[in-house]
């Protein structure tokens, strides 16, 4: 019979061994060897539609707004939603909508943002028929607060003469509309 001090020596490296085996199986080289970097396309479409047409109500049933574009892109990576020639009419729940207007758009993931892009125009004719029109190299549209703003040039034509500067704030709802810096205006006595 073996002795008792043999019997543990052999016992303990018996488990040593195993614990050798696991370790070194858990820490294989490959572990430490470079792994490839996932590239993400920041640019991939994973959807898209020609000659989109969307309509929102507002809860209480009232038309919100009819929005038309000629090409939407879904950017996967981002979530961003670009936009081709938007074309949108912000009703609020009234019979005479903003027009808004550009060339291209891009539509934040939760919707709630729109940044117009080149050759906006916001444009309005109310219930007297005087006609106001906003124009801009950008700008940023909220729909659902029903507010725009911008830090580029704007130009209003409308009230018998036009107004400029630079930087706006327009609140839609009120048909109130702040020119921030550079104002200078130019109307027609009648």
């Amino acid at each position: 019979m073996l002795s008792k001090k043999v019997r543990n020596i052999l016992m303990f490296t018996a488990i040593a061994a195993l614990f050798a085996a696991v370790g070194y199986w858990n820490i294989s080289p490959e572990r430490f060897m470079e792994r490839p970097r996932v590239v993400v396309d920041e640019t991939a479409i994973d959807y898209y539609a020609l000659n989109a047409h969307s309509v929102q109500f507002l809860p209480d049933g009232k038309l919100q707004y009819e929005m038309t574009a000629d090409k939407v892109e879904h950017l996967k990576a981002t979530d961003v939603t670009l936009l081709t020639k938007p074309d949108l009419n912000l009703y609020r729940g009234t019979t005479y909508p903003w027009h808004v207007q550009s060339e291209r758009g891009e539509v934040n993931p939760g919707g709630t943002e729109v940044e117009l892009i080149d050759s906006v125009r916001i444009a309005r004719t109310d219930e007297k028929n005087r006609a106001t029109i906003i124009t801009s190299s950008r700008m940023t549209v909220f729909p659902q607060k029903q507010y725009a703003q911008t830090e580029q040039a704007v130009r209003i034509d409308g009230a018998g003469g036009v107004s400029t500067g630079k930087g706006m704030k327009a609140y839609l709802k009120e048909s109130r509309i702040h020119l921030l810096s550079n104002v200078r205006g130019q109307y027609e006595s009648r």
